[in-house]
């Protein structure tokens, strides 16, 4: 790192709480202090969400509130959906088009159809590329364009860090820098986001991915990108694995949650409701197996999704008073939002509890989760439950076999699915009584989908961007 990295001011954005608990409750925070001699955070969230920062180095500043017009919402679709159209072959992209087009004859039912009408017709990047200028004209003429325009001028900054790339507010801020001639870089913010999401938000300077992996996708689904752009990292959301201060001993779990010693655990994390539904009718199979001696000497631990509160479970919490319940410890800082769930956040002890759970629970239960990679970093057997099928009734979630980012894992016989109850009853039992069968997998996999060493990535991905500075 040259002199005038250390020198230098890193803008830095933090879109939703899920970018908070990746970014600022790993080692990032005191990473970018010692490499930068300022940080400039611009928050999607309340500045109050900051309080631990130290104010000294970081300036928080908050942006505005982002209310999409029609017009805005036309030409971002536009833009996602030609991208979408350039890779028909794509299970996930495939099911991405079907699930967005509407049937219906409302006013907005009649744009969706003009969009894929429109992007039918010989989709290109160079059509991709057209459409974004034409959404950066729009939203060049919005409020909020002038807000941020303003936030840049008072906050100037020499690098711009996204700590996601899709939420579409951040089209704002890369057409300030744009404008300024500030450079931009984004990190990939999870595994699925560029094999079967939507386009990105903007086009970046540079692109930081998890892996060798997520860079070839990269380079794949976004013709205009080079490979000198794309800089692999690692990823800091499995940072505070490898934390002391998020370590606790295994009684420390067990009197937090009420759990059994001499009892195996049974992980059961769930999605949010948007793609799992299907969730209470697994957990409580678990549980009547636990309860008929289908699985012996085990107890179950479900954690909900941080995304959303717990009501849904209601029915099966009172059917089985026996299971252990880890709901995370996300707060609310932002009532009246458009989008409520990227306004939660963690504290950290909510970390220690995951980390916990990850460490001291025997086997985990999920429905094709990144949350799979979590529990094979503490070398833990993991079940995906797919119980949806077209012909079933449920929810399906079958169909997710097919995405390509989810085959990746399947391919590597990392996991077992089970697409029915006595399927997970039996893997279950196989996996308690052999928990290491699949070890070597999923080693694999995660130095796979994790191409860095879990130990420094925070102080990486800092040099990696004051590089980008002093280019």
């Amino acid at each position: 790192m040259s002199n005038s990295s250390k020198h230098s001011t890193l803008g830095l954005v933090i879109t939703d709480g899920v970018g908070y608990r990746n970014f600022l409750l790993s080692d990032f925070p005191k990473a970018v202090a010692s490499s930068f001699e300022k940080v400039v955070l611009f928050s999607g969230l309340p500045a109050s969400a900051f309080e631990q920062l130290d104010v000294t180095r970081f300036t928080i500043v908050e942006l505005p509130i982002y209310r999409e017009t029609k017009r805005q919402w036309f030409w971002r679709k536009l833009r996602e959906i030609a991208h979408l159209r350039m890779f028909p072959n794509n299970d996930g992209i495939r099911d991405n088009l079907s699930m967005n087009y509407r049937t219906g004859w409302r006013p907005n039912d009649i744009l969706v159809k003009i969009i894929y009408a429109w992007t039918w017709i010989n989709p290109s990047e160079k059509a991709v590329q057209q459409f974004e200028k034409y959404r950066n004209n729009c939203l060049n003429d919005s409020p909020e364009q002038t807000i941020v325009d303003n936030l840049l001028d008072n906050y100037p900054v020499d690098l711009l860090f996204f700590t996601h790339q899709r939420p579409p507010f951040i089209a704002l801020l890369t057409i300030a820098a744009e404008k300024r001639k500030i450079p931009t870089a984004t990190f990939i913010f999870s595994w699925d986001n560029l094999a079967s999401k939507g386009r990105m938000a903007s086009t970046f300077d540079h692109y930081l991915t998890w892996s060798e992996l997520m860079k070839n996708d990269l380079l794949y689904f976004y013709k205009n990108v080079s490979e000198s752009q794309v800089h692999v990292v690692g990823t800091p959301q499995f940072e505070p694995y490898v934390l002391e201060e998020f370590h606790r001993d295994r009684n420390w779990l067990l009197n937090k949650f009420d759990l059994d010693p001499d009892k195996k655990t049974i992980c059961y994390s769930c999605a949010d409701k948007s793609i799992g539904p299907n969730d209470p009718i697994v957990i409580a199979s678990i549980a009547q197996a636990i309860d008929n001696k289908e699985i012996e000497g085990a107890q179950l631990l479900v954690r909900t999704s941080p995304a959303e509160d717990p009501d849904r479970f209601k029915e099966v919490k009172d059917n089985y008073p026996e299971i252990k319940w880890n709901y995370p410890r996300w707060k609310l800082t932002r009532e009246n939002h458009p989008e409520p769930w990227s306004q939660r956040i963690p504290d950290r002890e909510d970390i220690a509890e995951l980390r916990s759970v990850l460490e001291y629970s025997d086997i985990n239960v999920n429905m094709c989760s990144t949350m799979s990679l979590d529990f094979m970093i503490f070398d833990k057997p993991v079940i995906n439950t797919v119980f949806g099928n077209p012909e079933n009734g449920l929810y399906n979630d079958q169909r997710f076999l097919k995405y390509q980012h989810y085959k990746t894992v399947i391919e590597s016989g990392a996991v077992s699915i089970a697409k029915n109850k006595q399927e997970l009853i039996d893997q279950i039992n196989f996996s308690l009584e052999n928990p290491t069968a699949r070890l070597k997998q999923q080693r694999e996999l995660v130095k796979l989908q994790i191409s860095k060493p879990l130990e420094g990535t925070s102080k990486r991905i800092s040099t990696e961007l004051a590089k980008l500075i002093s280019r």
